[in-house]
């Protein structure tokens, strides 16, 4: 009988620090479940939008599974901006010249949206029609700017996904 009582006092003691480690978790509400929604930082604070546009491109990479190329133009304000300007639609320009293999992830982003808007129109003014099929193009902006990278983008064959920066 001792053994008996040693062994039931025994479980008695285990048995709570054993279920302690079977918590069940709350089941997650449909809010956060959600995506989260990312907020544009003001237009003039330029690490912030260095830091909100990864962030939204990771958001949107979809089935992309390759490093997306982020083009982003400083604020306005920026006393190098219109020198940035010009590297950027170089770069850019030469980019889509060169051609983009399916499967990647092109993002422009800036707080200077209507500029980045001209920026994706100087640069795929060139691009053969549907030689971009299987590439996504991201545009991070104002919705004013939407529809002419749309329109400029549309004859490419890419798939453009438009987020508004607010």
């Amino acid at each position: 009988m001792n053994k008996t009582m040693r062994a039931l006092l025994l479980a008695l003691l285990v048995a709570p620090l054993a279920l302690a480690g079977c918590k069940k978790e709350a089941p997650v509400s449909n809010e956060a479940a959600a995506a989260k929604v990312l907020t544009a930082p003001a237009k003039d604070d330029d690490a912030g939008w260095k830091a909100y546009l990864p962030a939204v491109v990771q958001e949107n990479m979809g089935t992309v599974t390759n490093n997306p190329f982020l083009y982003y133009l400083p604020p306005e304000t920026d006393p190098e901006f219109a020198a940035k300007y010009e590297r950027q639609v170089e770069s850019a320009t030469t980019a889509m010249a060169r051609g983009v293999q399916k499967g990647n992830l092109l993002a422009f982003g800036s707080p200077a949206s209507a500029k980045m808007a001209d920026l994706i129109e100087v640069a795929f003014k060139d691009v053969p029609a549907d030689t971009m099929k299987g590439v996504r193009i991201l545009f991070i902006g104002d919705a004013a700017d939407n529809p002419r990278v749309k329109v400029a983008l549309e004859p490419t064959g890419a798939e453009y996904v438009f987020v508004e920066a607010k």
